[in-house]
């Protein structure tokens, strides 16, 4: 299929799911996947290397504005909470799926190991945008679940790198880079938005992009990923975001209106649902694995720290899609998994970011974030 038809045929998907996500109430992001689902094996499309980019750079984006969210200030006072719930949200699943595919389904146990890692994670991709679209980003609730996912996919990375991948010498200037980038975009800041900030040519989004672009080639160069030092690279800004609201919504309208949909959709795009369907069993049992370990180990941690909003919290700690995604075809690519293990895994991680999500918005929304978060936002002077 020619690259025009197949991003005239995007675009059309991504307009139907943001009217969808409207009409229907349901965050963006899982219509956008769903239509992906749609596209890949009804109507025969296939990424070409423009939109594989797209939604490479598109998840970098989304991660660097989640750490920009985080208020530091309230990270280090939950720091503890946000350790406990983000550790537990990845041990649970990693441990409880790597021992029920080796010893229940007999898998490899590389195999078996790399279906740990990929069903441990919590998608800070999906999180986000539900949480942006919801507006509880700026809630204690919030920024919580947010701090908390970032140390869930911190130890999926982290597990990745310790059982599968083999450094290179690249590491050295990957993590070199990833220090002086995030250094200098701080350290520089002052007197750049004195100097270039408030144009109608955007130089501090161009800067982000290009501070982004950096990282994301020494990651590829180091067979790594760029989505942790994009956090922290957030994370580190986050004051300036704080202070400069309008640069918050202007990011935004660049990730969602142009980047994060081919993001979403070609996460779709990776099941096949003639494999699916043929291990639809496998399927529900690997969904369900991952499913009850998240909620066994994290909603007792959320009922004592969240109480009225525990099974949103574990619900949105459930979902995955970004790192679970890379680590199936990690595996699929290293010879790892066969093409049937490999397309119910990836599955299993494209629908805990649909399902959960669905389940928390409808029946366990934070009726009280939300209503605090209105209340801020309607006393804040215009």
């Amino acid at each position: 299929m020619e690259n025009l038809l197949v991003a005239v045929i995007a675009g059309l998907l991504i307009l139907l799911a943001s009217v969808a996500s409207v009409e229907l109430g349901i965050s963006v992001a899982l219509i956008e996947i769903s239509l992906g689902v749609v596209a890949g094996n009804f109507l025969g499309l296939s990424s070409p290397p423009w939109m594989d980019f797209l939604a490479s750079f598109g998840s970098i984006l989304l991660t660097f504005l989640a750490g920009a969210e985080v208020d530091p200030r309230v990270m280090q006072e939950k720091l503890k909470e946000s350790v406990l719930i983000g550790g537990v949200s990845f041990a649970a699943p990693f441990l409880g799926a790597w021992l029920f595919c080796a010893w229940v389904l007999d898998w490899s146990t590389p195999s078996a190991q790399i279906a740990g890692v990929a069903l441990s994670t919590t998608s800070l991709a999906v999180v986000y945008a539900v949480l942006v679209e919801t507006g509880l980003t700026l809630t204690p609730l919030g920024k919580l679940i947010m701090a908390a996912t970032f140390v869930t996919d911190f130890g999926t990375a982290l597990a990745l790198a310790l059982l599968f991948v083999r450094p290179t010498w690249w590491l050295v200037p990957f993590l070199g880079v990833s220090v002086l980038v995030v250094w200098a975009m701080v350290a520089l800041q002052p007197w750049f938005f004195s100097r270039y900030g408030a144009r109608v040519i955007e130089p501090e989004i161009k800067g982000a992009v290009a501070a982004l672009l950096v990282l994301m080639f020494f990651a590829e160069k180091a067979q790594s990923h760029a989505v942790l030092p994009a956090f922290v690279l957030g994370l580190a800004l986050a004051r300036i975001f704080h202070e400069h609201p309008e640069l918050t919504r202007r990011f935004r309208v660049v990730a969602f209106a142009l980047l994060t949909p081919f993001f979403f959709l070609k996460g779709g795009m990776n099941v096949s649902l003639a494999l699916v369907w043929a291990n639809f069993g496998l399927l529900a049992l690997l969904f369900g694995v991952k499913q009850a370990t998240k909620i066994l180990g994290v909603y007792p941690l959320a009922r004592r720290w969240v109480p009225g909003d525990a099974m949103f919290t574990t619900l949105l700690m459930s979902t995955g899609l970004t790192f679970g995604t890379i680590s199936s075809l990690y595996g699929l690519n290293a010879g790892i998994l066969d093409r049937g293990q490999f397309s119910v895994l990836v599955t299993a991680v494209v629908a805990s970011a649909v399902i959960p999500t669905i389940v928390a918005q409808r029946w366990f929304s934070p009726a009280k974030a939300l209503e605090a978060a209105r209340g801020r936002a309607a006393a804040a002077p215009k």
